[in-house]
């Protein structure tokens, strides 16, 4: 089995929809709106300061995917990219895909001069994820993640 990684296209938009939904389903029991979620992964390739997506495949098929965004730093004057949207069907899970697609994205930052680093986010009980992220030489970050709720019309939803 041969496997490629490569940055995604407007071609995968479907592919990205799907294991979107998909890891949204299995880590938090969510099941996201079809039109909300395809209309945000659209909007990347339609405004590609938003960030990018990464598709592994294996013999040809699409297996895995990560989305690139970005955060500037004023105390580095450079990017943090941050890994998020992180998936692989499991019938291709412990087989090096992740490592892959991560290595892929760990290349492209050094080679653009302006990262000083990667970030990733996880979901705090998803130990077997947080496992994997560590082998690959990533720390827990000294910074916890806050956010305000209720916030956004979808916040306000999810709950209720």
């Amino acid at each position: 089995m041969e496997t490629n990684i490569r940055q995604a296209t407007l071609t995968d938009v479907d592919t990205l929809v799907r294991f979107n939904r998909a890891i949204a389903e299995e880590t938090e029991g969510k099941e996201l709106p079809h039109p909300v979620v395809s209309a945000g992964v659209r909007s990347v390739f339609e405004d590609p300061s938003r960030g990018f997506y990464v598709v592994a495949e294996v013999d040809g098929d699409p297996v895995g995917s990560v989305l690139v965004t970005h955060e500037w730093s004023d105390w580095r004057n450079a990017y943090y990219w941050l890994i998020q949207s992180v998936y692989v069907r499991p019938e291709h899970r412990k087989r090096g895909i992740y490592r892959a697609l991560h290595r892929y994205v760990e290349q492209m930052a050094r080679s653009a001069g302006n990262v000083c680093g990667l970030r990733l986010y996880v979901d705090g009980e998803n130990s077997v994820a947080k496992t994997v992220y560590v082998k690959l030489g990533m720390v827990k970050s000294r910074y916890d993640l806050l956010e305000s709720a209720g916030f956004t019309e979808w916040d306000r939803h999810e709950d209720g």
